[in-house]
């Protein structure tokens, strides 16, 4: 009875901080931005492993949008497939007084998706760059068949756009005609549909379409995007994924970005489709 009564102090104190720590609300982490990287960065909330306090939401919508957010204050994290700009930096100092804290947490190869019925399997960063332009217009100019070039982008919020057109058109216009497309999963679906069609994306999203090996210039390789040739930067296009903070992490949101390039969040970026950042 004695035993009862020293024990029962102890089960009613345990008892008592189960219930506080049920009871405390959890922390939500809101990430916004890149269409490119929801699937990743939605596979990394919630294989979480640390979630007694904290949950997640998870949105896209480009990496623009989620830049805007971060700026705005409505977004804890950015994730974004290209690099912050200098006039938002000056955005989130003055707001801030801070200009941001980048972090990369991928690497990615921009692929050339086409029809798995097209012909084509190698193109040049020159005819990629005047397929979507607009200067090449018929797949014959490419060693396709006689038809006609369909054109898919991205939408200009997109942080996938805004690479492309920089890196790959060298700032040029997109061709009038190039439909754009709010996010890579629907440019996918137009692109396995129509046999004519060319787009670009990420290399993780390759599914029921083709990607076809790019080369640097015509005396060159066409090389497809893969582990060795994105890390060598024998691929043509390849880029980091960020993820944007408007303050220094802490708290729930900085042991969630350590966990994210640790080991175990680096081996997440593998079985999505990614290449994980090499970190010495």
């Amino acid at each position: 009875m004695k035993t009862i009564r020293l024990i029962a102090p102890f089960i009613a104190t345990f008892l008592l901080i189960t219930f506080v720590a049920l009871a405390m609300p959890k922390q939500r982490i809101t990430i916004k931005g890149s269409d490119t990287m929801v699937i990743l960065v939605q596979r990394w909330s919630e294989l979480y492993p640390d979630k007694t306090n904290t949950e997640f939401q998870v949105t896209g919508g480009g990496s623009g949008t989620g830049i805007a957010a971060l700026i705005n204050g409505t977004t804890d994290i950015c994730s974004s497939s290209r690099p912050i700009k200098k006039d938002e930096v000056a955005q989130l100092e003055k707001k801030f007084g801070y200009k941001g804290l980048e972090i990369r947490v991928a690497m990615d190869g921009l692929a050339v998706y086409v029809h798995k019925s097209n012909p084509v399997k190698q193109l040049t960063m020159a005819q990629i760059k005047d397929i979507f332009t607009g200067k090449v217009t018929n797949w014959k100019d490419v060693g396709g068949a006689n038809k006609p070039i369909l054109l898919y982008s991205r939408e200009n919020n997109s942080g996938t756009y805004e690479f492309f057109k920089e890196h790959v058109l060298l700032k040029q216009d997109f061709a009038s005609n190039a439909q754009h497309m709010a996010g890579t999963a629907a440019l996918i679906n137009a692109v396995s549909k129509d046999p004519n069609s060319i787009g670009f994306g990420g290399a993780a999203y390759a599914k029921n379409v083709k990607a076809v090996a790019v080369a640097k210039d015509a005396s060159s390789k066409g090389v497809l995007p893969n582990d060795a040739s994105i890390h060598s930067g024998e691929y043509p296009i390849s880029r980091f994924l960020y993820f944007y903070l408007n303050q220094k992490p802490a708290g729930n949101v900085k042991k969630f970005i350590d966990w994210v390039i640790s080991p175990a969040g680096q081996k997440i970026v593998t079985e999505v489709g990614y290449y994980p950042i090499k970190r010495k």
